[in-house]
């Protein structure tokens, strides 16, 4: 009898533990929030459910189509990626700020986010434009993520791979 009441205490308090771990780490935001604003994004978008022109570009041929996106959190999953607010990535951004944007920037070899530029109109955010870069001896992946709110999200990516031509692709969706 003690066993299974010792194991369901055990589970609570393991429970419990990761609750508040969780929150903790919520609350604790050293820069932007981009994965709190892609969720509000996500959100509205969801509900306007707006027309897209999306395009898209591979090496040069193009395409383009007028959708309705199914998943935003889906579409919009590289941009919320790009979070630069990881526990083992404190420290590693310098902050430039003006009156109209914030740049964050990192030279550290470990860190794959190596811009992220918020831009603001009336103290709203107008924009987003982040620069991921992966290298290492045997590929280069340099992706450009832009984001300006209603208006259009594009993903331009450059890789590079050992002994094979290098590959380039534009993905963008405009709302209107």
């Amino acid at each position: 009898m003690r066993k299974p009441i010792l194991l369901f205490l055990s589970f609570l308090l393991f429970i419990g533990c990761n609750n508040s771990a969780d929150k903790k780490q919520k609350t604790d935001l050293n820069y932007f929030d981009i994965k709190g604003y892609f969720e509000k994004e996500v959100a509205q978008l969801t509900l306007k459910n707006p027309l897209i022109t999306k395009t898209v570009s591979v090496n040069g041929a193009t395409e383009s189509k007028r959708i309705k996106i199914t998943d935003w959190k889906k579409e919009l999953t590289l941009f919320s990626d790009a979070d630069i607010n990881r526990a083992s990535w404190k420290g590693l951004f310098e902050l430039k700020k003006s009156n109209d944007q914030e740049l964050y920037s990192s030279n550290n070899e470990k860190v794959p986010v190596k811009e992220l530029m918020v831009i603001y109109k009336n103290n709203k955010v107008l924009g987003i434009k982040i620069l991921i870069k992966n290298v290492n001896s045997l590929y280069t992946s340099i992706d450009t993520l832009s984001y300006y709110t209603d208006s259009l999200y594009q993903v331009k990516k450059m890789q590079n791979i050992k002994l094979l031509s290098e590959k380039s692709y534009t993905i963008t969706g405009s709302f209107k």
